[in-house]
């Protein structure tokens, strides 16, 4: 059994960032690789200022000062790093040329026994193990968002995915702190399958005047004891994301009940993404394009 002593996040964004922070907060090295020096940057920035938050407020995971974190973390524009991982955890963005250019990288690079690990709402597990050389170690890993306070990780055996790959990934998540909800590989796997079909119907009830945002998000929280409405939760992952992936069911599934409502197209075209860029279903103080 292979020692998990190194982790290789790919992509620095929201994501990649929490990932790496849990990572480093449990005592894991990491090597974060974007491909944007600004993107390292801000990612840096972020972790630091997470890790003294959650400090002052006590929230969730072990006490470890943010200088000992980002110490535990490389900050990499390139995957030469990865030549000494054990595990790599993808985040890039939900697009499959993208991601397809990344595994071609990284299955060179990587040592034989490392496990890919897709972060992904909704590209068949599959599919990615049948672009590298190692199929049977490449796994889903759904991490929610945000990383830091979600205990929970979907998990997504490909056609290929060995039992030995399921307990490493069990593993990692156990030493993050979090607990592997293993199922079966299929577009949008069980969590986006039916979260992509909710915020896309709410956003179609938001069109057609049925209600306001606040009110449609206030049904879910009051009635149904969510934490949050669909509309917020969208603007939490990022409109652009979630228009990926309903996108992406669409495509898969060439099912009509995907399609994606215009509302959702148009708020994406005019760069409202929500919380990251300012402003989405709600206004969060920031400047978007419109």
């Amino acid at each position: 059994m292979e020692a998990l002593r190194t982790v290789g996040v790919a992509g620095a964004g929201v994501m990649g960032r929490e990932v790496a922070q849990v990572l480093a907060q449990n005592g894991l090295r990491v090597v974060l690789v974007d491909i944007s020096e600004e993107a390292l940057a801000g990612a840096r920035t972020a972790i630091e200022q997470k890790v003294r938050f959650q400090r002052l407020l006590g929230a969730g995971g072990p006490v470890v000062p943010a200088a000992e974190v980002l110490e535990r973390i490389t900050f990499a524009t390139d995957y030469s790093g990865f030549t000494e991982v054990d595990f790599v955890i993808e985040n890039v963005t939900e697009d499959w040329d993208t991601k397809q250019r990344v595994y071609a990288e990284i299955d060179q690079l990587c040592p034989e026994h490392a496990v890919f690990a897709v972060n992904t709402s909704c590209i068949p597990i599959t599919k990615v193990g049948g672009s590298v050389s190692r199929p049977d170690r490449v796994i889903g890993t759904h991490f929610m968002n945000p990383v830091t306070q979600k205990p929970v990780v979907e998990v997504i055996r490909g056609h290929h995915t060995s039992d030995a790959t399921v307990d490493t990934t069990r593993r990692l998540l156990a030493a993050m702190g979090k607990e592997g909800i293993v199922v079966n590989d299929s577009p949008g796997f069980v969590s986006n399958r039916v979260l992509m079909l909710t915020i896309n119907e709410a956003v179609f009830l938001l069109q057609d005047g049925v209600s306001t945002a606040e009110d449609i998000d206030r049904i879910f929280v009051t009635c149904f004891g969510h934490t949050m409405g669909p509309l917020e939760t969208a603007d939490l992952i990022g409109l652009d994301t979630i228009l990926l992936s309903i996108e992406g069911l669409y495509a898969s599934f060439a099912d009509s009940k995907y399609r994606p409502c215009p509302l959702l197209q148009r708020m994406v075209h005019a760069g409202l993404h929500g919380r990251k860029s300012g402003r989405g279903f709600y206004d969060y103080g920031g400047r978007a394009t419109a």
